[in-house]
């Protein structure tokens, strides 16, 4: 990539290639002032409700991440205030790989959608976009105890086993909320793509760890309660950013639960409201919970069972010996013992080692592009793990280099060949490679022939951890840093071009205090060649109401403002929130910014 910027902010600078291809330019240049009224509108909003409701001082919280009410957050801007408590922005193009998601959280990066949901979907976007993940997540980060269980929440949440079920729901997802953001949408195609959707999600079988953790994150991060069950304050970002639901939730007929490792039993539905909301007495209990939860999963518990995740998610994973070796590829195949022990291990196609997350030279996926196999397990009558022997213990055993050596395993399975190469980490034995070797099962069986090349033998008693994804993803995956060319260039017609002057021209006369009496005229052109429109007049009644003059005006604004809200039912609830915020100001609240 030509160039990459890191807002000169030190979170984002740690970033590895393998999750800087996601970023792109956020372009702040495309935003419309349709666009920045509609941040506003929903800003104006959630202040307004929220001041009540929300746990933390929403204000001080958006200062602290550089947002304010008025304009779309730039991302310079917002990495400057975040870089003050160590943590990032960066912006990418909708939905990414939930995985590579919650690798930027344990980096302590905020991933924001780059877009602004258009004027017709203000209230609710199925798509994610600039005004959740700004708006949502970022007020809150300030607080310490929140934003360490947001990357402690991303460090496990990026080695969670995913089932092949997961992979094809983030593909259903992700392509449906591209068709209903797209300008010309085919109602065909969206309706085809909603019951493809339907049908993965209700086939989706046993939940998988990362499809538990997707609750766990669901029921705090998006729609998290603080506080007791009686007069619980919102912290979650679903609640906080949908000004419908905000509403909703604190209703009797929402049950609160308390928040505990039981609330994995509870599925979501992301198209409706949810029936029911967990409330934490504090944020240290949602690391508890979570921790409790991580001690389950494959990454700490190894053997068997972690193998078989693996072997199901059908996606690359990685296997980690007791001797540190990691081995990345499709998992295919397992050995298994007398007592469920891990006797064999092997991957088909593109495969790599290494150690400590870093690839072993000479051991990448093109080396091992027809996958590994390797025992796992103690040499028969020996009094210690292979790992551990040192030199004289190898020459012991006749492991010399050259020379021809025979081992044979617990389980039965039987190495023999030439010994080329001996690789050892931190006094730690990895890997024997062998020429013409033969590699057989107890019941003769052939893992291995002589003509199939070289025969690297991975080295370690257990397998220890089992975890999503290549060991070294840098290494490991395509990497094609494309970040600067997707610029969405919208092309406007002349209408929608004159709205846009429209919209500017009210912000410029309400930022400056002058030009108020271009406001009748404004008002006119809106009423005779844009009668779709709500917003703007929305805001030059807020203008009039507020500095009290031109009330003949006031009232034909509102009149027209009444009478749109009547006939047309997609806009009632959006203008009727609308006049209350400028009943109700949040103006003199937020000018102590």
């Amino acid at each position: 990539m030509s160039h990459f910027n890191d807002f000169n902010n030190a979170q984002v600078t740690k970033l590895p290639n393998h999750l800087k291809q996601f970023i792109v330019d956020q372009n702040y240049e495309k935003y419309t002032p349709i666009d920045q009224a509609v941040w506003r509108y929903v800003m104006r909003q959630n202040y307004s409700y929220l001041k009540n409701v929300a746990y933390y001082p929403y204000i001080k919280g958006l200062q602290r991440a550089g947002l304010s009410i008025e304009h779309i957050p730039d991302l310079q801007t917002m990495n400057d205030n975040l870089g003050k408590i160590d943590w990032g922005a960066v912006t990418v193009d909708g939905f990414i790989p939930p995985a590579a998601f919650m690798e930027y959280q344990a980096y302590r990066v905020l991933v924001i959608a780059a877009d602004i949901r258009q004027i017709n979907h203000i209230e609710y976007t199925p798509a994610p976009d600039i005004i959740h993940e700004s708006a949502g997540h970022a007020p809150i980060i300030a607080d310490t105890d929140y934003n360490n269980y947001l990357s402690y929440f991303g460090s496990i949440g990026a080695k969670a086993m995913f089932s092949a079920k997961d992979f094809e729901l983030y593909e259903a997802i992700r392509k449906l909320s591209i068709l209903k953001e797209a300008v010309d949408a085919d109602a065909f195609q969206i309706a085809k793509a909603e019951k493809e959707l339907r049908y993965i999600s209700e086939n989706m079988g046993e939940p998988s760890e990362m499809a538990l953790l997707g609750r766990l994150h669901w029921w705090t991060v998006e729609y998290g309660l603080i506080g007791t069950l009686e007069n619980p304050k919102i912290y979650g970002a679903g609640l906080l950013s949908s000004i419908g639901e905000s509403a909703t939730c604190m209703q009797n007929d929402v049950e609160k639960l308390w928040y505990n490792i039981d609330t994995i039993n509870y599925a979501y539905d992301i198209t409706k409201p949810q029936p029911q909301l967990f409330v934490t007495e504090t944020f240290q209990n949602l690391i508890d919970v979570l921790e409790t939860f991580a001690n389950t999963m494959a990454f700490r518990k190894g053997g068997t069972e972690s193998i078989m995740k693996a072997i199901a998610c059908k996606n690359v994973a990685t296997a980690v010996y007791s001797s540190g070796l990691q081995v990345s590829g499709v998992f295919t195949d397992i050995g298994v013992g007398t007592n469920d022990e891990v006797t064999f291990i092997k991957t088909t196609g593109h495969s790599a080692l290494a150690f400590n997350g870093k690839q072993l030279a000479g051991h990448g996926k093109d080396y091992h592009a027809d996958g590994f196999s390797s025992p796992v397990g103690r040499l028969k009558d020996a009094v210690k793990a292979l790992e551990d022997y040192n030199a004289t213990d190898l020459q012991t055993l006749g492991i010399i280099s050259g020379r021809k050596a025979e081992l044979l395993f617990e389980s039965g399975i039987k190495v023999a060949g030439a010994v080329k190469d001996i690789t050892t980490e931190n006094d730690k034995l990895l890997l024997i490679a062998f020429k013409d070797c033969t590699v057989t099962e107890n019941n003769g069986n052939i893992l291995f022939k002589p003509e199939w090349g070289i025969y690297d033998m991975a080295i370690g008693e257990t397998i220890v951890s089992v975890f999503n994804g290549a060991a070294d993803k840098d290494a490991y995956e395509e990497i094609t840093l494309i970040s600067n060319e997707k610029t969405h260039q919208i092309i406007y017609d002349d209408k929608t071009l004159k709205l846009h002057s429209l919209y500017q021209a009210v912000r410029e006369i309400r930022e400056s205090g002058e030009g108020l009496d271009k406001l009748a005229e404004i008002f006119a052109q809106l009423k005779s060649n844009h009668r779709q429109d709500w917003l703007c007049a929305l805001e030059i009644l807020e203008i009039i109401y507020h500095k009290k003059i031109y009330h003949q005006l006031e009232k034909e604004i509102q009149v027209y403002l009444e009478i749109k809200a009547g006939r047309e039912i997609d806009h009632t609830k959006l203008i009727s929130d609308g006049l209350h915020v400028i009943k109700n100001p949040v103006s003199q609240l937020i000018t102590e910014d």
